[in-house]
């Protein structure tokens, strides 16, 4: 039986946290912008810490497993 669940995460984690697609943190203007489909370098660093401590969390300290077969 195959293991989904860190592929599953790991692909809705990256949808979400894409940086400018839902937020962007830290924004251009402000602190935080709502869908403005722009980017920068430090949006991107901060959205990767994010998205590295979320999967941390989801992966290895909950331990979220989704088996298909």
């Amino acid at each position: 039986m195959a293991d989904w669940g860190p592929v599953v995460i790991a692909v809705v984690l990256f949808v979400l946290l894409t940086p400018g697609l839902l937020c962007q943190i830290p924004g251009k203007g402000r602190v935080v912008e709502f869908g403005n489909m722009q980017t920068s370098g430090i949006s991107i660093l901060v959205h990767t810490i994010i998205y590295f401590g979320l999967i941390t969390i989801f992966l290895i300290a909950i331990g979220v497993h989704i088996h298909a077969g």
